[in-house]
């Protein structure tokens, strides 16, 4: 890589980890959460579905703030956002104050990943070791922002942890100062030549052409394919944002069992292996997103899909007997989710660049982002209205219904779509 690639692949990269650890480290305050303030599970679900909603509905004007303005302005303006969101969050004493908050985060983060994504792709010559590096950050942020949030908690107040967390949004502002790189530097004119009419400065001629181009995307494969997407989204929020919370109705109280602490220290009283099980279980989902990205070479994506979502019924339906059945089970079972939860998403992600053409593949990827941030934020809302009105097993068996539907929904994929 060149020194251009070098700089633009440093940036995208921080950010993008920067994005996942906050996206991830909620789920383990709402842990904290549901102890300081009166508030049901349903209620607090809604809240963090809200967050994570704006984090999606933002993707499309995203994708068209960065054509404007350039992506290297937008993803700052997202790390300024986060950070000063976080800062927020520490000052929070409602629950009404934590929704703000999530709601000020999730607007922020919005605009990362068509913005870092278009970036990768117009400025780095070496573009598929970017997306490499790129992604390998980002599963580095979904994996240790549960870990350095629970760590934390062991020493801090949430609030103050809340405040900790905002640091490295605001430090990556710093670099994000100085750092020089050209946006465009892979790409010249003929490369945009099927996307559209534009503006000079890059943006859409129009709403119309906005409405035009969105209309001839749809298409039966892609509709399909976007189902596909908002299906893994739904699961996704729906098992993820209360999963610590489930984990620690399980799992024994090894801490005091093993001497770890002194018996009634603060860092005892503290201690919640639910969060560091959470934390393990998101680490081998890096590799499973390895093994996801090897299928999609390897065999047809729908029938990649079709076996994952199978996958995770099936999980889904076995997580509460084998959480019953001890912590050995319960440590298997969760492994096995984390794993196949995400080797799904380089196979939909494959899925969306089949079933769509190469013109539009930018629209394309925000109506993804959309879809699997914005409207599968409703998942966490779900899970908590569930679980509210149901134990555990039942809520996992009412979720299980979501990868079923997806198994048919990749079938028909296979059947009626039409690759581009």
């Amino acid at each position: 890589m060149n020194d251009n690639d070098r700089s633009i692949v440093a940036f995208a990269s921080l950010s993008h980890a920067i994005v996942h650890t906050y996206e991830l480290s909620i789920p383990i305050f709402v842990v904290v959460w549901l102890t300081e303030f009166p508030v049901t599970r349903a209620v607090l679900g809604t809240v963090v579905a809200v967050g994570y909603a704006l984090f999606g509905i933002g993707a499309l004007p995203g994708g068209v703030l960065a054509d404007r303005y350039g992506s290297h302005r937008v993803v700052t303006a997202c790390l300024v956002g986060m950070g000063g969101s976080f800062l927020l969050l520490s000052l929070t004493q409602s629950v009404a104050a934590i929704a703000l908050a999530l709601g000020a985060w999730g607007l922020a983060a919005s605009v990362y990943h068509p913005a870092g994504l278009a970036l990768l792709s117009t400025g780095v010559e070496e573009r598929g070791t970017g997306f490499a590096y790129h992604g390998m950050a980002g599963n580095a942020g979904i994996a240790l922002g549960p870990l350095v949030t629970a760590l934390l908690l062991l020493a801090f107040d949430w609030r103050l942890v809340a405040g900790l967390l905002a640091v490295p949004a605001l430090l990556a502002v710093g670099y994000a100062a100085v750092a020089e790189f050209d946006e465009t530097a892979a790409v010249d004119g003929a490369e945009v030549a099927d996307g559209g009419e534009t503006s000079d400065d890059g943006a859409p001629a129009s709403l119309g052409e906005f409405v035009a181009d969105s209309r001839a995307l749809f298409t039966v494969g892609f509709t399909l394919a976007l189902a596909v997407v908002l299906l893994n989204g739904l699961f996704y929020r729906g098992t993820l944002t209360f999963l610590p919370d489930v984990l620690g109705d399980y799992l024994p109280d090894v801490a005091d069992s093993i001497g770890l602490f002194e018996p009634g220290s603060p860092m005892a009283e503290e201690f919640d292996l639910a969060s560091y099980v959470y934390a393990g279980l998101l680490t081998v989902g890096i590799g499973g997103q390895y093994v996801g990205g090897k299928l999609t070479d390897r065999i047809p994506v729908t029938t990649g899909i079709a076996a994952v979502f199978g996958s995770l019924a099936v999980l889904a339906v076995l997580f509460v007997p084998a959480a019953e059945a001890g912590l050995l089970p319960l440590l298997s079972v969760s492994a096995l989710l984390g794993f196949v939860l995400f080797a799904i998403q380089p196979l939909y992600q494959a899925a969306i660049a089949e079933y769509s053409p190469p013109g539009d593949r930018g629209l394309s990827y925000g109506f993804t982002y959309l879809a699997n941030f914005g409207v599968g934020a409703a998942g966490a809302a779900l899970a908590g209205v569930l679980l509210s009105v149901l134990d555990v097993g039942g809520t996992f068996l009412a979720l299980a219904a979501i990868p079923a539907v997806g198994v048919v929904a990749a079938l028909a994929l296979s059947r009626a779509g039409e690759r581009r």
